[in-house]
């Protein structure tokens, strides 16, 4: 009863509390990679910057992220349907399509170790350990949309989802296309400037 009032609460400016806070939320990861892809800039030019190939699982990671945010459109869609098969279902492939992206991930990472690209510590090169920080925080970031895809997946087999109960459904959908963005943002910032 108390859940149910609290997500059909709005301020009086019309924004549910927790939309607001998940604003606030992506407003401060924003200006987070604002400053580390500034940092990559300035330390980039002021030379000793190693230049190496960008992992090719990048460019597969960045399709793979892409249809995890078509499949997560459709989930919404569904959800507002009150199509439940098609909405659990969706879940699943967004669950899957985010965990292949931390594998690919995982994978492009042992394809820098490989080329003797390393995070910090003597011998290491500043380029390197900004490809760990840019791509570490986004996947940190995207273990936690994952949790929060998983709570939706539960919420919905509760049939606590569903046309006149959007919120969890319409937070969890922005915060993964935001994910999504951010990692176009990434990938097309370390194309250009690598």
């Amino acid at each position: 009863m108390v859940a149910n009032k609290i997500d059909e609460e709005n301020t009086s400016a019309g924004v549910h509390p927790l939309k607001f806070s998940l604003w606030l939320i992506i407003i401060s990861i924003i200006m987070m990679f604002a400053a580390f892809t500034s940092a990559y800039i300035v330390r980039r030019f002021e030379g000793n910057w190693l230049e190496f190939e960008l992992p090719s699982a990048f460019l597969i990671n960045t399709i793979i992220i892409l249809l995890s945010s078509v499949s997560m459109q459709v989930a919404h869609n569904a959800a507002k349907k009150n199509n439940m098969p098609l909405l659990k279902m969706m879940l699943l492939l967004t669950i899957g399509l985010g965990i292949a992206f931390l594998i690919g991930q995982l994978n492009a990472w042992g394809e820098l170790v490989t080329n003797k690209i390393h995070f910090g510590g003597s011998g290491s090169n500043p380029a390197g350990s900004f490809m760990y920080v840019l791509t570490g925080v986004h996947g940190f970031h995207l273990i936690t949309g994952l949790i929060f895809l998983i709570i939706v997946l539960w919420s919905s087999l509760k049939f606590k989802v569903h046309s006149k109960n959007m919120l969890r459904m319409q937070l969890c959908t922005i915060y993964w296309h935001f994910l999504g963005g951010l990692w176009l943002y990434l990938y097309i910032f370390l194309r250009i400037n690598h």
